[in-house]
């Protein structure tokens, strides 16, 4: 049983010295970005952004030099993502690749793929999508149908997965695929690939999301050759590879910073001395300071080498619990006096209709939920 504990951690002075950089950088860059667009920055894509961002050291933070990182601590790197989120900046072409699929191939082919690929992820050339999710499997990663087949010198990839956010302008996926038998373990017999997506036999179909939106995908593999380097670590570890992926994807502060535009446009609306608003954004105000000293301690975890996987759960549930709660409030206190094109009500609007995906991404509740009762000894 793993003791839910997640200690306090503050920045230090180099961390507030590079948070001053970055706010003045931001505040040029972003200049002339409306209220609407920096509430859609999740899924807004940006190479150019993205490109600047590598220019200055600012993604592959923590990661060695030698694969074009910047040796950099978690903190550092904290402090930067939690500056992007709150200003609202289009991240949304490099985040996948430098939250998880970087890490994941310095950890697991430090010596074949990470040399070759990791680099452009760090200069913000080079976009990852998440091969996890498949039709009919829900949140269930262990019955994914998709097959690789070893042949000669590689490996022969069908199936298909679903949701995949960014594929349309993702340059590799990480796919998780069956390789062997379940045996007596649900999990065995798993492997993660590296996939190039220009390859033959990979098909792009577009899934719009009801903000209407082009973020999700379904992707699928006929017949799809790849070399035998692609493989990720060993054949048949990669249920504990795709565990390890999902924590880094659980444990930053996008998981309770996704809508927090919508909470500035209220206090911004706010009538003076309103004891209902008063009450009611304190409280909302309260929660995101309790959060985000929860996060900046799943960071210090990070720091130390300790596992975030329990911490970084509970941080991801109680964030999306409370940003779903934002529309609720929105409603309750400005619901009648929002006028039709005024910002607070395209931006209220906007995360109404994204804030049913803060639940389902990194992990549905259910399934944070079942790790949190695991950690605690609860199953």
């Amino acid at each position: 049983m793993q003791t839910p504990r997640i200690d306090p951690c503050a920045p230090d002075a180099a961390c507030e010295r590079l948070r001053l950089e970055v706010r003045e950088f931001l505040a040029q860059a972003l200049a002339d970005h409306p209220p609407l667009a920096r509430a859609r920055h999740w899924s807004t894509a940006d190479p150019a952004f993205s490109r600047k961002l590598g220019e200055r050291g600012w993604i592959g933070m923590t990661w060695p030099a030698r694969y074009g990182g910047h040796e950099r601590t978690q903190l550092e790197r904290y402090v930067v993502i939690e500056e992007l989120l709150a200003a609202g900046a289009p991240v949304a072409a490099h985040w996948t690749a430098d939250r998880q699929s970087g890490p994941q191939l310095i950890r697991f082919a430090p010596d074949t793929l990470a040399p070759k690929i990791v680099p452009g992820i760090a200069r913000g050339e080079t976009y990852f999508c998440i091969g996890l999710s498949e039709s009919d499997t829900g949140s269930d990663l262990a019955s994914v149908r998709t097959r690789a087949t070893r042949r000669r010198d590689g490996w022969v990839l069908d199936g298909a997965k679903l949701w995949t956010t960014g594929a349309h302008r993702a340059h590799y996926m990480i796919a998780l695929a069956r390789t062997g038998p379940q045996a007596e373990s649900r999990h065995a017999g798993l492997s993660q690939f590296l996939v190039d997506l220009k390859t033959p036999g990979v098909t792009i179909r577009p899934i719009r999301n009801q903000a209407d939106e082009h973020d999700f995908n379904e992707v699928s593999f006929d017949g799809v050759e790849l070399p035998g380097e692609c493989l990720i670590g060993r054949e048949g570890e990669g249920w504990a590879q795709a565990t390890t992926e999902l924590a880094f994807e659980r444990s930053g502060p996008e998981r309770y910073l996704s809508g927090m535009r919508l909470l500035l446009e209220m206090l911004d609306a706010a009538p003076a001395g309103d004891p209902r608003a008063r009450v009611a954004l304190g409280r909302l105000v309260a929660h995101y300071a309790t959060l985000r000293q929860m996060s900046l301690g799943v960071a210090g975890l990070l720091a130390r080498g300790d596992d975030p996987s329990l911490a970084a759960a509970i941080v991801k549930d109680l964030g999306a619990t409370l940003e779903q709660s934002l529309p609720d409030v929105a409603h309750e206190l400005f619901g009648g006096q929002m006028p039709v094109g005024s910002t607070l009500a395209d931006v209220a609007a906007y995360v109404t209709r994204a804030a049913p995906s803060f639940s389902l991404r990194g992990g549905t509740r259910e399934i944070l939920r079942g790790i949190v009762a695991r950690g605690l000894g609860l199953r």
